[in-house]
């Protein structure tokens, strides 16, 4: 056996090249097959190996700022848990990162404020009103001030979450507004009808399947479910009624009935405050820390290998992965139940 090693050993040192690597990739490929793991394929995933989120620093005004603004994103529909994509991984839920960030905003006291960055057309009524109340939390606990930008689209549940800070800055381009409810029940029975299919549903009652895809949804399914989106409705109105006391009730019902608006127009409307950057928001929350004319770093809290080279950064705190393909289907196809939503969704 020796004699043998050393044989293959002269051969290898024999070979020059591109020769001799493609040998060493046989012999190890060979190696593998002969005790059984012949791979067909590699499948390489880099995968962070700390996942608590750490400070970034995207801004600091001088060498000596030791005050900080925490720089926290929302973005993208409002979720409390994401499926995996078809061929993707999990992802962390959202709702749990953003908490996560709120916390560490809280226990330093470096951070003076907050500025919440808002990127989203919305999502999940449950999910936009959790997001909320960790704010109200926050403000409740820190007595931080927290000031909202806008950025490309801030509507329904995005406009929501909102809500929850002491001033609300919007740019220019920015779309918002869009307050109301939507509840999305796709049906399929015409389908199945045409291709033979069906379903046995035996229930407990009347109502049990009630928005069921499988069925026509009846005069009785509606009204309960118009009942239900009446109710949250009206706590988007209070919500909305508390947030921006200038705006008379009987106007805000006008003004919530779905549309979105340009920020120009939602700040004549009394819907946010300012329109500006976020550098003006970032401004605004140094003014109410107390910190005008005093140097401060802006951080953000992303994972350890997240590279922020300033505060037009996003982080989203999500682990990453690279693939080939990534299919992402619609909600309603992953899950068909009845969802309802604090979302502006034109084209669902």
């Amino acid at each position: 056996m020796h004699r043998a090693s050393r044989n293959l050993d002269a051969a290898v040192k024999g070979v020059c090249g591109p020769q001799r690597s493609c040998l060493l990739f046989a012999l190890f490929d060979f190696a593998l097959y002969a005790v059984g793991c012949g791979p067909t394929s590699f499948l390489i995933t880099p995968v962070p190996t700390e996942r608590a989120l750490v400070e970034h620093v995207v801004q600091r005004d001088s060498f000596w700022a030791h005050r900080k603004i925490a720089l926290i994103d929302v973005d993208g529909v409002i979720t409390s848990g994401r499926p995996p994509s078809l061929l993707g991984g999990e992802e962390q839920n959202p709702i749990a990162v953003f908490r996560e960030k709120l916390d560490q905003a809280a226990k330093d006291k470096a951070v003076k404020a907050l500025v919440l960055r808002i990127d989203s057309p919305g999502g999940g009524v449950t999910a936009s009103d959790l997001m909320y109340t960790e704010l109200k939390r926050f403000k409740a606990k820190t007595g931080k001030p927290i000031v909202a930008v806008l950025l490309d689209l801030a509507a329904s549940g995005g406009y929501y979450i909102a809500c929850a800070a002491d001033r609300i800055y919007a740019l220019p381009t920015t779309v918002t507004g869009s307050i109301g409810v939507i509840m999305i029940a796709p049906e399929i029975s015409g389908t199945m009808q045409k291709i033979g299919l069906k379903t046995n549903v035996i229930k407990s009652g009347e109502m049990k399947d009630a928005g069921s895809p499988f069925r026509e949804m009846t005069e009785q399914d509606r009204a309960v479910f118009t009942g239900m989106i009446r109710s949250m409705y009206e706590r988007f109105v209070e919500v909305v009624a508390a947030a921006r006391p200038g705006i008379e009730p009987e106007q805000l019902r006008k003004l919530a009935d779905g549309r979105v608006y340009l920020a120009p127009q939602a700040r004549e409307l009394g819907l946010i405050d300012e329109v500006g950057s976020l550098h003006d928001a970032i401004a605004a929350a140094k003014q109410a820390a107390g910190l005008e004319g005093k140097d401060i770093l802006v951080v953000e809290y992303a994972l350890p290998s997240a590279h922020r080279p300033n505060v037009y950064a996003q982080t989203a705190g999500q682990p990453w992965q690279v693939n080939l393909i990534n299919v992402e289907l619609p909600a309603w196809l992953r899950d068909p139940a009845p969802q309802f939503l604090y979302l502006w969704a034109p084209g669902w």
